[in-house]
C-alpha cells in the first residue's frame, strides 16, 4: 500500500496543477482548498481550521484584530492577523485569517486580503508588499514577481485574481486564496454576514522545508518529531486552546511567548543557495 506521505505529496501536486488550470474559477479553487484542509498537512481554511504536520485537524479561534504566531523557527517566523464577526448568541468571535506577516533573515513579506463589501471573483483583493514596498503583479494567470534582493523568492499568480503561489526556495511554499464568507456558509454556521462586509480572508496551504525540531507556533509545533497531540479525541475536529501564548503585538512582531526566531540569521541565505 502507498505510504500516507506519498499520498499527501500526490494530493499537493494535484492541487498545484488544478490551480494552474485556466478554466478554473477562484470559486472552484476554493472548493479544492476546503478538501485539502480536511486531510493535507499545512492546510488552513475558514474559521480557521488547520491540519497539522502530524495530519490531525483542529480549530484555533483567536480574537478580533489580534495577531497570532502561526509558526516560529530560528530562521522563519509567520504571524496571522485575525478578523472576526461576533454572534451575540455565542461566547466567542467567529474568526478568519485576513493577513500573513512572514519574517526571514532581515526581510518582511506581507500578504493581505483587502476588505470588500460586494464580492466579485474577477476583482483582485490581494495586497502584497516586501520590505515595505508594494508588490504589483499583473492580474493574469502565470504573471510572476521575483525578488531582486533574495534569491529564490517568487510570487506566481495561478489565477487572474486572488490566488497566488508564494515560494522561498528550500524554505516554504505557500498557496494562498482570497475568498469571501459565502451566504451559504453564513446561513449554515450563523456567521451573520451582512452586505457591508464579505469578510474576505485567506484559505492557505503551507509546505515547509528544513524546519528545526524546536519549531513552535499554532501550526509550527505540529511539525516537531516530539509533538504529542493532547487535543480532545472526543470531537471530530477539536479546538486548540492556549491562545494567549501565541499572541504577537503586531503582524511582524516576534514577541509571542513561544517565539524561536532570530533576526539576521544566516540560515536563510545558506538554504536558498542550495539546489532544490
Amino acid at each position: 500500500m502507498p505510504r500516507l506521505q506519498d499520498i499527501l505529496q500526490y494530493v499537493h501536486v494535484l492541487f498545484l496543477i488544478a490551480s494552474l488550470a485556466l478554466l478554473l474559477s477562484p470559486l472552484t479553487i476554493s472548493v479544492i482548498f476546503l478538501s485539502v484542509c480536511d486531510f493535507a498537512p499545512g492546510g488552513s481554511c475558514g474559521d480557521p481550521r488547520f491540519t497539522g504536520g502530524d495530519g490531525n485537524s483542529f480549530y484555533f479561534h483567536g480574537k478580533k484584530d489580534q495577531d497570532y504566531c502561526i509558526l516560529s523557527d530560528t530562521n522563519l517566523h509567520i504571524n496571522a492577523h485575525f478578523i472576526s464577526k461576533r454572534n451575540p448568541t455565542m461566547r466567542r468571535d467567529f474568526t478568519w485569517i485576513q493577513a500573513l506577516g512572514i519574517g526571514f533573515a532581515d526581510h518582511r513579506l506581507y500578504m493581505g486580503a483587502t476588505k470588500t463589501t460586494k464580492w466579485n471573483n474577477d476583482v483582485d483583493r490581494l495586497e502584497l508588499s516586501f520590505d515595505g514596498a508594494p508588490i504589483d503583479i499583473p492580474t493574469e494567470t502565470g504573471a510572476k514577481w521575483e525578488s531582486a534582493s533574495v534569491s529564490g523568492l517568487t510570487i506566481l499568480r495561478t489565477a487572474t485574481a486572488n490566488v497566488v503561489r508564494v515560494q522561498l526556495k528550500g524554505v516554504f511554499d505557500i498557496m494562498a486564496n482570497v475568498v469571501p464568507v459565502s451566504e451559504e456558509d453564513s446561513r449554515i454556521h450563523n456567521y451573520g454576514v451582512t452586505e457591508d462586509d464579505s469578510l474576505a480572508h485567506f484559505d492557505l496551504d503551507f509546505k515547509f522545508y528544513n524546519l528545526s525540531n524546536d519549531v513552535h507556533g499554532v501550526l509550527g509545533q505540529t511539525y516537531r518529531t516530539d509533538y504529542v497531540n493532547h487535543l480532545s479525541k472526543s470531537s471530530n475536529i477539536p479546538v486548540m486552546g492556549g491562545a494567549p501564548k501565541y499572541v504577537s503585538s503586531d503582524i511582524f512582531a516576534t514577541d509571542c511567548a513561544v517565539a524561536r526566531f532570530s533576526a539576521g540569521t544566516t540560515g536563510i541565505s545558506a538554504i536558498t543557495e542550495e539546489d532544490y
